[in-house]
């Protein structure tokens, strides 16, 4: 039988890779294609492909589904949720997918010493899932009872088979270069292109037969490349060449919904740092207003700015952003030498000295960042060092920002300049907490402040919205106060593609979901 299904797969695949072929710029290669490891978006994006979420939101009518799901019920008093599953779906190497495979995913986030970032998440909202075979059902019991309890099961689903049924999945598996879903494509990563191949199933049937995924260089030269149709799509077009893009008849601009904003966190374990005053002196040299205007462009009769400014760790439109707390556009280079002086640094040919040494700071930039604002890097580090501050500016690029910063290796850089994404739930604790007993898994440089971890816990314990919001309003004005981030701004996601790309309903933050609707033709 597993033979037959091997088959049928195979026959699938061939089948799909008779349709149209097109080709898109992304960000940056994904650093995995096993969503249980994902810490970019380019990595959700390319998962969105490959894999089929347990449920998800509809970007047309906003309405939770899922393709997996035939229906579910309550159970236990409302602690748990039955789901069956449909039947006729099948992996892409044709074994059938299961109830089991559900559960199997869930033992996966609950593993004790699981590796997935996504782990900490799940633990909090889920406690088992138990299989019954004959129903082809399986019944997930959550920690307590959700109103939404659907809403909380947005993860993808993994293919117990592959893994011979053992939860301790590790994120070198071959499984993260050669992925199996059941999504509408199947995936395979190289070195310098991830390549899509439609794959038929009884859920899904992508009109378009293949994609061709590959690493955006120089941001002209992607527009520049898209308008004369060398490829068929950008994932983000910098902001100073949307102009381009809009001015011409064969590309269309499709805005791209992130919650995300851009920020330079503080290493406040390096003895410079820890001194608030010197971290506020920092703040007061960087121009806001300037580096829009030299990285981006800016026009003042532009009625909505591509950047809007922000003073915490939460998009402006948020329920969880404090209006109390006023953004600092411009610099105070006064401000700035009140903060150093009061430190007992020194002035010296127009650079600052602490007991005798240079004031000097090593800065990075996630790589992709400068796609979206060309030259950012250089000049915040110009910015600094006009203001007294040496500097010395690397690129991280994208395998080590996500590998290495996020994990908090890179504690020899003074200064991080990088891009938070967030879907339905902005939850921002893992970025700020104590990184310890499993928090703080986003806390690139270790910050560890007592105030914030009172915080954060009170957003988790939090019972209803107001709640949460007061104990994130709070937070915002503490990391304002205390600045282990200066927070720079949101930037608008804008994507191209060209018009012979049709029906490309863009999902906020996963984009990929509703890719069945896409079609290509180039009459």
């Amino acid at each position: 039988m597993r033979q037959l299904f091997t088959t049928l797969g195979l026959l699938a695949l061939v089948a799909g890779t008779t349709g149209s072929s097109i080709s898109y710029y992304e960000e940056s290669l994904p650093s995995t294609m096993n969503p249980l490891f994902a810490r970019s978006m380019v990595d959700r994006r390319a998962h969105e492909l490959v894999f089929d979420r347990l449920y998800y939101r509809s970007a047309v009518t906003s309405e939770v589904k899922s393709r997996l799901v035939d229906h579910h019920e309550r159970v236990d008093a409302g602690l748990g949720l039955k789901l069956y599953l449909k039947s006729g779906i099948n992996w892409h190497d044709g074994v059938e997918l299961t109830a089991d495979d559900v559960c199997f995913t869930i033992e996966t986030l609950l593993y004790p010493e699981s590796a997935s970032p996504l782990a900490k998440v799940y633990r909090e909202v889920l406690a088992g899932c138990v299989y019954n075979k004959k129903e082809n059902s399986a019944t997930i019991t959550f920690t307590k009872k959700f109103y939404n309890p659907t809403e909380r099961l947005g993860f993808s689903v993994m293919p117990k088979h592959v893994f011979q049924g053992d939860p301790n999945i590790q994120p070198d598996h071959e499984f993260a270069v050669r992925p199996i879903g059941t999504g509408p494509m199947k995936g395979s990563k190289g070195r310098r292109e991830v390549k899509f191949t439609a794959t038929p199933n009884g859920h899904h049937n992508a009109a378009i037969g293949v994609m061709s995924m590959a690493e955006g260089g120089d941001p002209l030269v992607q527009v520049r490349t898209l308008l004369n149709g060398g490829v068929q799509g950008l994932i983000s077009v910098a902001p100073p060449l949307r102009s381009d893009v809009a001015s011409t008849d064969d590309v269309a601009l499709k805005a791209y919904q992130l919650r995300s904003w851009w920020f330079a966190a503080l290493n406040t374990n390096r003895p410079l740092l820890a001194r608030k005053e010197v971290r506020q002196a920092v703040d007061a040299t960087v121009d806001r207003f300037e580096l829009r205007r030299l990285t981006m462009g800016y026009d003042p009769d532009d009625i909505v700015q591509p950047c809007q400014f922000i003073s915490g760790p939460f998009i402006p439109s948020s329920s969880y952003y404090n209006r109390s707390v006023k953004v600092r556009e411009r610099s105070d280079i006064g401000k700035s030498r009140e903060m150093m002086v009061a430190t007992g640094a020194v002035e010296q040919h127009g650079v600052w000295t602490i007991d005798g040494e240079a004031v000097s700071l090593k800065i990075g930039m996630a790589a992709p960042l400068d796609l979206e604002a060309r030259d950012l890097l250089n000049q915040i580090g110009n910015q600094l060092q006009s203001g007294g501050f040496g500097r010395q500016v690397y690129k991280v690029s994208a395998d080590d920002w996500s590998n290495k910063a996020v994990s908090g290796e890179l504690g020899d850089f003074d200064i991080l300049i990088g891009k938070w994404s967030f879907g339905v739930v902005e939850n921002v604790s893992p970025l700020f907490e104590t990184r310890k007993d499993g928090k703080g898994l986003m806390n690139i440089f270790g910050y560890s402040d007592p105030k914030v971890d009172e915080l954060t816990e009170a957003y988790e314990a939090a019972k209803t919205d107001t709640e949460a919001q007061d104990a994130y309003h709070a937070l915002h004005v503490h990391l304002a106060e205390e600045l282990p981030y200066l927070f720079l701004w949101k930037l608008d996601t804008q994507s191209a593609w060209r018009l012979e790309v049709r029906g490309n309903t863009i999902t906020p933050y996963f984009y990929f979901t509703e890719f069945d609707s896409w079609t290509f033709s180039e009459s």
